[in-house]
């Protein structure tokens, strides 16, 4: 099939974008297109109005500071794979990309589409309540700031209004040593996880935690921090006891049943790559002791 008629915009400014999401109903926008696209072709959207981003410059940037990662939410997912940047202050990022598709949709997904299509599986988002991102928004009524934790409203519906546009992402920078991981579970390289967990944690002088974060994606309908969970493991060695009860907490969630896996099986599921991320990102926070 191919799209429903629709009328095509070019903006080249942020402030032109807003100007026409003021003014035009029934309007969608075009950041890489990897999900839009075949939502055209098979009309499940049927748009009177097409604004593309793709030509703002001023939304792609990767801006470093000292306690934050600021990246513009056209910036590509290619880019962020292969910024030293990136590796250097958010290389859970760099390490969740590896699962995101294939090459070729890397090359034209942008981190402001995967999280403004919000996609229960996706990697991104999952990452950005890893780092207790902060987003920014842009509208007829000015820009304002949302935590991550209030991003997800539900199922594929981010906290935006139909005239507003995500324009950027700060996550905030884990300066101190610590181990990361992003471990995850598909029917294929490049499908959407049935389950998948990002961690960070930092470790003291007796390898027991001293902070500890954890995410989970591809099991409820918006990605969730395990705050639960990060209580039960802080002052803990990760002995195999401390872990078990961590990935209980998980049972206490509302699981997506679906064609691929019921909720049931999605929550036991996670509570294994619990287990795998936790035990790589210690591995990884050891490593970053010894070499102090």
């Amino acid at each position: 099939m191919k799209p429903a008629p629709f009328k095509y915009h070019d903006p080249r400014s942020v402030k032109d974008l807003v100007g026409l999401l003021a003014s035009l109903e029934n309007a969608k926008l075009l950041a890489g297109g990897q999900s839009l696209g075949p939502m055209l072709n098979f009309r499940y959207l049927m748009p009177d109005h097409l604004i593309d981003l793709n030509r703002i410059a001023e939304l792609a940037y990767i801006r470093p500071g000292a306690d934050t990662l600021e990246i513009g939410a056209m910036t590509r997912q290619r880019t962020l794979e292969h910024s030293q940047e990136v590796q250097r202050t958010c290389p859970v990022l760099v390490e969740a990309l590896h699962s995101v598709g294939h090459i070729a949709t890397r090359n034209r997904g942008t981190i402001g589409g995967s999280l403004s299509h919000l996609d229960p599986a996706a990697e991104l988002p999952g990452v950005c309540a890893l780092h207790d991102a902060m987003l920014t928004v842009a509208g007829p009524n000015g820009t304002r700031s949302i935590a991550m934790a209030e991003w997800g409203v539900s199922f594929m519906t981010p906290n935006l209004e139909p005239n507003e546009v995500l324009t950027g992402v700060t996550l905030k920078a884990w300066r101190e040593p610590h181990g990361y991981a992003f471990v995850e579970l598909a029917r294929r390289q490049g499908d959407f996880a049935m389950a998948g967990v990002g961690c960070l944690v930092a470790l003291d002088g007796n390898s027991k935690v001293r902070r500890i974060a954890l995410s989970l994606i591809g099991v409820t309908t918006t990605p969730v921090r395990l705050s639960a969970a990060e209580k039960l493991l802080t002052g803990s060695d990760l002995a195999g006891e401390a872990i078990k009860a961590a990935a209980a907490e998980i049972g206490a969630l509302e699981a997506l049943d679906d064609a691929h896996a019921t909720g049931t099986y999605r929550k036991r599921l996670a509570g294994v790559m619990l287990g795998r991320a936790i035990g790589r990102a210690a591995e990884r926070a050891r490593m970053q002791g010894s070499r102090q």
